[in-house]
């Protein structure tokens, strides 16, 4: 019994993460550093031999985690990242159990609470004006027809930074890619919803500058109520 207890489950990785984790050793070795472009989907697709979709989806997931950053007329580029952080939290997220989507939800909702109480008693000038920023892009976006998913998560990371407290932003960085992509699969957010949520977006800055804890964390649960009901939906 003690012989089979040194012996390690198999850890199976997708087509994503083995994307992230060569990104990652070139990043590490130096082969890729801060300011650098990465070649075209079209490119890294023939080159490692998978679909477009999984380059997609693993660049926005290291876009999340602010180590690859999507410029206009660009293309890709590598951010300025502190290696060993980075080291670490991509460990964590390769390796972090694949929950279901209502625990994801379940466990996002937890976090977000807690953060928008925190901003609401902890923001300061910069962090309402960052706050603002990020929801003038999302509204920019929606006044043009063109999905804002990432401006919608971008806004609840300032909300985040706004708490000061680095821990819960590392968690939310952690699992919101995977929650975007379900959000995508499943068409969750419609043009309908967008506009829906500019106005719950306003509405918890509004609490966040008044300094009113118990206003930001109602305007926090009501503006995640669908999402809370459609992932019961699909227990």
């Amino acid at each position: 019994m003690e012989l089979l207890e040194n012996f390690k489950a198999i850890e199976v990785e997708t087509p994503v993460d083995k994307i992230i984790r060569q990104i990652r050793g070139l990043i590490i070795a130096g082969y890729l550093k801060p300011g650098d472009k990465l070649p075209s989907e079209r490119k890294l697709s023939e080159k490692l031999g998978v679909g477009r979709t999984y380059i997609r989806d693993a660049i926005k997931k290291l876009e999340f985690l602010g180590i690859l950053n999507t410029l206009p007329q660009s293309g890709v580029v590598i951010n300025g990242v502190d290696i060993s952080a980075m080291e670490g939290l991509l460990s964590n997220v390769m390796k972090i159990e694949k929950p279901d989507f209502f625990s994801l939800v379940e466990t996002r909702v937890m976090m977000e609470r807690f953060s928008v109480q925190q901003a609401a008693m902890r923001r300061t000038d910069e962090d309402i004006a960052k706050l603002e920023l990020a929801l003038a892009a999302y509204e920019t976006k929606i006044q043009s027809g063109v999905p804002a998913e990432n401006e919608d998560f971008s806004f609840h990371l300032r909300i985040a930074e706004a708490g000061h407290n680095s821990v819960i932003k590392t968690m939310m960085l952690i699992i919101l890619p995977d929650i975007i992509s379900i959000y995508r699969s499943e068409n969750v957010c419609g043009e309908d919803k967008f506009a829906k949520t500019l106005k719950e977006h306003r509405a918890i800055l509004d609490a966040i500058k008044n300094t009113d804890v118990k206003a930001a964390d109602d305007c926090m649960v009501k503006h995640l109520n669908d999402v809370i009901e459609f992932s019961k939906s699909k227990l």
